[in-house]
């Protein structure tokens, strides 16, 4: 059984013990989060809402929140000597998904 969920502007695809990184919640870790955006679930028939389907939700628990690694942005122009370098660490949350409510 799987479901495919939306959150922080992305999609995931989670099944139930899944531990996924997803935009920071701003939860503290061991409390408990839903998910309502649903997109699809499946649990051997395929049920797709439009938008999200109805009464459909998944239950995870906030694991830790934490930055990723950090990622180098480098702008350059060639022949007028202008350079800057810049990093940015993403904040997220990880979570393990619980119940695949259907």
């Amino acid at each position: 059984m799987y479901a495919i969920i939306a959150t922080g502007g992305k999609q995931y695809k989670v099944a139930e013990g899944d531990i996924i990184k997803v935009e920071k919640l701003g939860v503290a870790a061991g409390e408990t989060v839903t998910f309502d955006q649903v997109l699809a679930v499946n649990n051997g028939e395929l049920a797709v809402g439009c938008p999200t389907v109805d009464g459909a939700s998944v239950t995870a628990s906030v694991v830790k929140e934490g930055k990723a690694k950090k990622v180098i942005v480098y702008k350059y122009k060639r022949k007028s000597g202008y350079h800057k370098k810049n990093g940015h660490r993403q904040l997220y949350t990880q979570v393990k998904i619980e119940k695949i409510n259907a």
